[in-house]
This record gives C-alpha cells, sequence and structure tokens, in this order.
C-alpha cells in the first residue's frame, strides 16, 4: 500500500490533476492507503492563505477577481473551498465553485470544496490533511476560504502563513465590535464593497482600531465584483514570504494541536451520537451518565 501512496505522489508531482483529486477523495474520505499518502508527504513551502470573514462579505467573489489577477502572471493556485455543514442534516451545499465559475476551468486553477464536518472554526483536521496533500503539487500559491462564524475562525492561524480577514462597511454596528480574535489572527483587512455609504469612515475607524492594538497589518479596499483594489492585493500576496524560526514553530504547534483533537474524535460521528441520545433519551436523562457510558463503549 505504501508503494501506490508513493506512485501516487509522484503523479502529483509531475502535474497529474487526476492524480491529485483522487488523492483528496481519498485522504477525505478515510479511504485505504490515506495515511500512507499522509506519512509520504514531503514538507514544502507553498505558502497557504487562509480567507475569512462573516457570512456576505464576499470572500468567493473577491476570491474569484483575485486568482484571475494572479493567474495572469502565471501562478498556479490550488484552492480548498471550506463550505458550512448543516448540525442538522449534516449536509454541505459545496456551493464555492459556483461563485468562482469564472475560474473553474483555468488550467492554472485549482478549486476543491469540503464540508466543514461539524467544526466549530470552519476548519476541521480534513482541511489541514487535505492542504498538506495539495502542497505535494507544486502551487505557487494555496487558498483556504473559511466559514465566517466570528470568534471561533480563529483556528485558521494554525493552518495559514498569511491570512486575510474580509469585512464590509457594515459588519456590526460599529467597529468597536469586530471580534478581538479577529484582529489577532488578521495579517491583512479586506474592506470589500468599499463602494457603500460609511465605508471610507468604517476604513478610518479600522485603522485608528489597528493602531490602538499596536498592531502593523495592513488594510486594503476593494470592490471585488468590479474589480477595484484587487490589483493591489494581488501585488501583496506575490512579495508574501512565509514565516521561518519562532512564527513557524508556532503555526506548527496550533496544526499539530489541531490535528491530534481530530485523530482522538474521529471515531466519534456526530449523527452516529445523536442517534445514540435518541435511544437512551427518557425523561430524567443526565447527560453526564450517557457520556461517561458512551466513552466507556467507545
Amino acid at each position: 500500500m505504501l508503494d501506490k501512496a508513493k506512485k501516487l505522489l509522484a503523479s502529483i508531482h509531475s502535474g497529474d490533476v487526476k492524480s491529485l483529486a483522487r488523492a483528496l477523495t481519498i485522504v477525505e474520505n478515510d479511504l485505504a492507503g490515506a495515511d500512507d499518502i499522509l506519512k509520504s508527504l514531503h514538507p514544502q513551502q507553498t505558502p497557504v492563505i487562509g480567507v475569512t470573514g462573516p457570512p456576505g462579505a464576499g470572500k468567493s467573489t473577491l476570491l474569484n477577481s483575485l486568482l484571475g489577477n494572479l493567474a495572469k502572471k502565471g501562478k498556479r493556485i490550488a484552492i480548498l473551498a471550506v463550505d458550512p455543514t448543516s448540525p442538522f442534516s449534516f449536509g454541505s451545499l459545496l456551493g464555492d465553485r459556483i461563485r468562482m465559475k469564472d475560474q473553474f476551468n483555468h488550467p492554472n486553477i485549482f478549486i476543491r470544496s469540503l464540508a466543514t464536518r461539524g467544526a466549530l472554526g470552519g476548519l476541521s483536521g480534513k482541511t489541514i490533511e487535505m492542504t498538506d496533500v495539495l502542497k505535494a503539487a507544486h502551487f505557487d500559491f494555496i487558498f483556504v476560504e473559511t466559514v465566517g462564524v466570528g470568534q471561533s475562525e480563529v483556528e485558521i492561524a494554525g493552518l495559514a502563513d498569511l491570512t486575510m480577514v474580509v469585512l464590509v462597511p457594515e459588519s456590526g454596528d460599529e467597529i468597536q465590535h469586530i471580534k478581538s480574535g479577529l484582529m489577532e489572527i488578521a495579517d491583512v483587512f479586506i474592506v470589500n464593497k468599499s463602494d457603500r455609504p460609511d465605508a471610507q469612515l468604517f476604513t478610518i475607524g479600522l485603522n485608528k482600531l489597528i493602531r490602538e492594538k499596536h498592531q502593523q497589518i495592513k488594510v486594503f479596499n476593494t470592490v471585488a465584483d468590479k474589480g477595484t483594489g484587487v490589483l493591489e492585493l494581488a501585488d501583496e500576496i506575490l512579495a508574501f514570504k512565509p514565516h521561518a524560526g519562532l512564527k513557524k514553530i508556532e503555526l506548527l504547534t496550533q496544526k499539530a494541536w489541531q490535528l491530534i483533537q481530530h485523530y482522538r474524535m474521529r471515531d466519534i460521528q456526530k449523527n452516529k451520537l445523536q442517534q445514540k441520545i435518541t435511544e437512551a433519551y427518557h425523561p430524567h436523562f443526565n447527560i453526564y451518565q450517557f457520556i461517561e457510558t458512551f466513552m466507556r463503549s467507545s
């Protein structure tokens, strides 16, 4: 099985897109050979760029425009678009490919959608694993677009070398409502839909807040659907160099932390847990007694 994994990775190294798609499917679904693929990976320095922000901020539209600019410069780019999984149906819309339809057939752009599988911060262990598989394909950049769910989105910091937080002028009633967690993880703030009323005032307030926090975070203004400001953002990404030294160790530590959590929870599926609770439920149901019994039998 290990030889098969190495042959598959060799095909990926040579640029075979079908082999890449197959390896991602194997890893995503924990099929036979998934562990062999992951353990056969060699470290790559491909920059991983996280794109996060609240729902409706225009992340996918911004990416669509940004990818067009980077592709024109001959860059090979992979996008892992993370879509939310419903906590009730456990299904996912996987709709980011539709919003990035302009780039879907571009030879230098590879788009893959992934469900969050219930991860609160919009990330799951599978996101990390699949990003590492994408690194084996020698892309110039890997973008991970994550679900905008606010404070818990800080998980992206353990995966991305560069984190871009997309906001809109009406992100909260006032600039003070920006979550402190987002302020801590952002390397770049993007005020999208900057042609809307009060956009300039919002940007001034954001820059003031950054100065008060003694942070060095760049702020870009864009109107993604018109392409405004996207060229400047593309230049910022092209100039970016991945972290080294202590920052790299911190990123690896966070990444390992998230993977260990994922592996320890691997055998616990939420839909099966719901079924067990349904079977055990009664008017005097005690969740702590249930958990103790459940953990012993797992």
